[in-house]
């Protein structure tokens, strides 16, 4: 099967600094199934109902069009299966530390673009299976699905798929082959110019309608983002950090601003992130005048009838974390009210923009952006955005992995070049992880500023930070007690 331009648009953004893959991180309780061997074993049994998981890339001769996927009848397990000691007592910080290691090395493309690594050794008995798949087979909401046909699961926001795939696999096409099929499927594409632009200049008036009627201001990529340290050119290294907080405090904080038209709980993701990323740079001197801005990953087919376990269907919304803000009150609604009219303009655009990714030329594409890699181009350029902020609904209720106990779960997106900072949010049954991945060149301390979400969402809530003294109470009041805590897998 061709690959959509969109999807190979992830190989072609790809370089020696620049890594995309996302990461799946499944804490496991301790049992006799959490073996290397069962792992493979477990795995290997459900890679009928695992399509993506099978198939490598093959590239056109000269690159003339995007590349094809091509279903191998059998997998290698050297190729996938990695195992790593934290040494029997690990804390969640030692786990955090693998993962950076692992996140630092890209996949191999000669293979299915997929690898799990278990990590034995941490406290209590339990193991991590960190799963690792290149951005170009699977999108968040993609991954999702995929990860409901390894769990015994039957929450509504994670669907197993139902279809299987037969086990034949497919010779690599001869070389004419591969060209005829590509000149066969450009042609078909390029006569579709005509009625995408037609639709794209449709779109493009509605939303030129929506920001005057609405008077709707959002910000503009590139033009409105400022500098800050982590926004520069990449190196290949990877630090990863994880902070959880419990989902009926994120809701607290949700009702606790109900006077907010249309707040979700999103809009209160973001504004912890905001709250968090305030203090970091205030630690680090170097708060910008202007709001640092958020690109937001936002699914195009949410509400498919059939879970899609491959490729991207999403479009990234431009909104502010409003940074400049002082009162967390405030703050918020003006995160709110800005990512609601960046939804709506989404919407009115739909896949169009994306579309026209079909048309990007493959060997044009990826020199031009391995050149501006490798010149470091990202210190003359401002960044699009300044950091990546991802929501992503899991498993409301507990659920079970190759017969193990799921304690926990957490994901993360990759970096893109001169945006150093990614924050994911996955929620697993009352609680959220938010996973920060980072490269350590441009942001040493990623684990302090993940200490910092807690605060954050106190702010919010209008209680003692974590760890502060109460304020005084009047006499026979009781003490403030402290909700919010830092949790640990």
């Amino acid at each position: 099967m061709r690959m959509a331009g969109f999807d190979a648009g992830f190989l072609y953004m790809e370089t020696p600094s620049v890594h995309m893959h996302t990461l799946k991180i499944a804490v496991l309780e301790p049992s006799e199934d959490n073996t290397f061997d069962n792992l493979i074993e477990k795995l290997t049994e459900r890679l009928r109902l695992l399509p993506p998981m099978r198939r490598r890339i093959v590239t056109i001769p000269l690159s003339l069009y995007h590349p094809l996927l091509i279903t191998q009848p059998a997998i290698e397990p050297d190729r996938h299966f990695f195992r790593h000691d934290i040494g029997g007592e690990g804390t969640m910080r030692d786990l955090e530390q693998v993962i950076g290691d692992v996140c630092s090395v890209p996949l191999d493309r000669g293979a299915p673009m997929w690898e799990l690594h278990l990590c034995e050794g941490l406290a209590d008995g339990k193991v991590a299976v960190v799963g690792k798949i290149h951005h170009a087979v699977a999108d968040g909401l993609a991954a999702n699905a995929m990860i409901a046909n390894i769990m015994d699961v039957s929450s509504t926001d994670v669907r197993p798929a139902v279809h299987a795939e037969s086990d034949a696999g497919a010779d690599d096409p001869s070389r004419g082959l591969l060209l005829r099929h590509a000149v066969r499927d450009a042609v078909r594409h390029i006569l579709g110019i005509p009625q995408l632009f037609v639709t794209t200049m449709r779109r493009l008036g509605a939303v030129f309608r929506y920001r005057r009627d609405e008077g709707a201001s959002v910000p503009m990529l590139i033009k409105d983002a400022p500098r800050v340290s982590f926004n520069a050119p990449l190196t290949a290294r990877r630090t990863f950090a994880s902070v959880s907080i419990p989902l009926a405090d994120l809701k607290r904080a949700r009702e606790a601003h109900a006077d907010i038209e249309n707040l979700t709980l999103n809009d209160v993701v973001l504004a912890v992130v905001s709250g968090a990323l305030r203090r970091w740079l205030k630690a680090h001197g170097e708060v910008p005048r202007s709001t640092l801005l958020a690109g937001v990953p936002v699914g195009l087919t949410a509400d498919d009838p059939e879970p899609r376990m491959m490729g991207n269907s999403v479009t990234n919304l431009c909104t502010t974390l409003a940074t400049d803000i002082d009162d967390p009150d405030r703050r918020l609604r003006t995160i709110s009210t800005t990512t609601r009219h960046a939804k709506a303009i989404s919407q009115l655009l739909g896949p169009t923009l994306m579309q026209w990714s079909q048309f990007a030329p493959p060997a044009p594409f990826a020199m031009a952006v391995r050149a501006y890699s490798k010149m470091r181009a990202a210190r003359f350029f401002p960044p699009p955005f300044n950091v990546i902020v991802s929501n992503v609904p899991g498993p409301r209720e507990p659920v079970k992995v190759g017969g193990a106990q799921l304690a926990d779960i957490l994901s993360v997106g990759p970096l893109t070049e001169g945006i150093g900072l990614n924050v994911t949010a996955w929620s697993y049954q009352d609680h959220m992880n938010f996973s920060l991945l980072a490269c350590p060149d441009l942001l040493p301390d990623v684990e302090k500023l993940a200490a910092y979400f807690p605060a954050a969402l106190a702010e919010l809530l209008g209680e003692p930070e974590p760890g502060a003294a109460a304020a005084p109470m009047p006499e026979k009041k009781p003490a403030a007690r402290e909700h919010i805590k830092k949790e640990t897998a």
